[in-house]
């Protein structure tokens, strides 16, 4: 099996945990995509590692965070990486540079703000690579669909990181869901805490918005669960101001897309609510995560983020701690353990579908279903789009189909 380089495009919170300079102060401080792609490399899965940002002269600092919160802590992984732009320059435009660096068939993950994910990941389909992109893979429906067809006519498998789809409850639960008749109610709560604003001022507003960043997870779950027996008719969205104005970022504090769906079978309605906000308190988790789902047989009710594990400590005082997202704490011999985290395993797996398609043992397609890919995904797309478009324009936006596959808004 012949190894796979890989180019991490974004170099924040959650390629590095490295965030102003320092360690972030949210659960992901050692980071979670280039952590997992270290202990690849050192499993002899991946090969050359790179990293593009824009601005180079963050590079040292990065390379120093990652030494301590990784090369330091776990025995036997190395955290070297090749990085565009050089430390001396900025280059919005450093990952083409990099692109020159790969073959097809190689792995690009996309992990920068909203706006960039459609340049970005067209750059790497051109080049003949396998793309996963952070949620949402792009911001618009046009988008969306153009990109599907790019990746089909290029044999890049493409899809949208939502380790959701890897947690086993959330596996589980949408398991059951399948078996309890036709959609009636779901209602999805997910939150971050007011330090959110700040880690994303420079995006926050401009690029994208909370419905974008937090509503993606519960959409995508939602859509998982029933898009082959039911489908959305119509969005519209809330919001709630006030708090994120008062730190000088133009943005919404809490979004809520009311989204009515139809069963194929029967046309009854269904009806669903995803909201999300990141003003919530500090509290035990970095993020309130959970849902309550309703069919015409039988209900779901998911908290994710207290599964009955707390940790109190002096220095951290009391937290909920989900070891099942991402491991951190290092075994009795100082390896690194997390390799059934659900945040390890939705990338890993990734690389796995890479190496199988390049090895001629499988093609994109064949990963419709078990990943979340481009072509799986097209909804969440568009339920998020027009939740924005009916903030911008004040209205109920309805979906236009056309043989039965999602082409626009009316």
């Amino acid at each position: 099996m012949s190894k796979i380089n890989v180019l991490m495009v974004g170099t924040g919170e959650y390629t590095t945990g490295y965030v102003h300079g320092s360690a972030a102060k949210s659960d992901k401080g050692a980071g979670i995509v280039a952590l997992t792609m270290f202990d690849l490399r050192r499993q002899g899965l991946v090969n050359r590692l790179l990293m593009a940002g824009t601005n180079g002269t963050k590079f040292p600092g990065i390379r120093a965070h990652l030494q301590s919160k990784i090369g330091d802590t776990y025995a036997g992984i190395a955290t070297d990486f090749e990085s565009f732009p050089s430390d001396d320059i900025t280059d919005p435009l450093a990952y083409r540079t990099a692109l020159d660096q790969l073959s097809p068939g190689d792995v690009v993950t996309v992990f920068t703000p909203d706006d960039t994910h459609a340049a970005i990941t067209e750059a790497a389909i051109q080049h003949g690579c396998h793309v996963l992109v952070a949620k949402p893979i792009v911001k618009e429906l046009g988008d969306h669909l153009r990109l599907t067809e790019l990746a089909s006519n290029n044999g890049s498998l493409v899809a949208m990181e939502v380790h959701k789809r890897w947690d086993p409850i959330y596996r589980d639960a949408r398991d059951r869901i399948r078996k309890l008749g036709d959609f009636s109610l779901f209602h999805a709560y997910m939150s971050q805490p007011k330090s959110q604003l700040d880690t994303f001022r420079q995006w926050a507003g401009k690029s994208s918005d909370i419905s974008y960043y937090l509503n993606a997870h519960h959409v995508d779950f939602h859509t998982w669960s029933v898009a082959d027996r039911a489908f959305p008719v119509s969005v519209f969205a809330t919001r709630a101001t006030g708090v994120a104005h008062s730190k000088g970022v133009e943005t919404e504090d809490t979004i809520t897309l009311n989204v009515t769906w139809k069963n194929r079978e029967t046309g009854n309605i269904g009806t669903a609510a995803y909201t999300s906000s990141w003003i919530a308190p500090r509290s035990d988790v970095h993020s309130q995560q959970r849902f309550f789902y309703m069919g015409h047989d039988g209900e779901v009710t998911v908290d994710q983020a207290h599964r009955g594990y707390s940790v109190a400590t002096d220095d951290a005082g009391f937290a909920s701690a989900n070891p099942l997202f991402m491991k951190y704490e290092p075994d009795a011999d100082g390896n690194f353990a997390g390799q059934s985290g659900y945040g390890y395993r939705s990338i890993e797996d990734f690389v796995l579908a890479a190496h199988a398609i390049r090895n001629d043992a499988a093609q994109p397609k064949h990963y419709r279903g078990k990943l979340a890919t481009i072509d799986d995904t097209v909804l969440v797309t568009a339920i998020l789009e027009g939740g924005r478009r009916s903030l911008d324009e004040n209205r109920i936006v309805e979906f236009r189909y056309e043989n039965e596959q999602i082409i626009g808004f009316n």
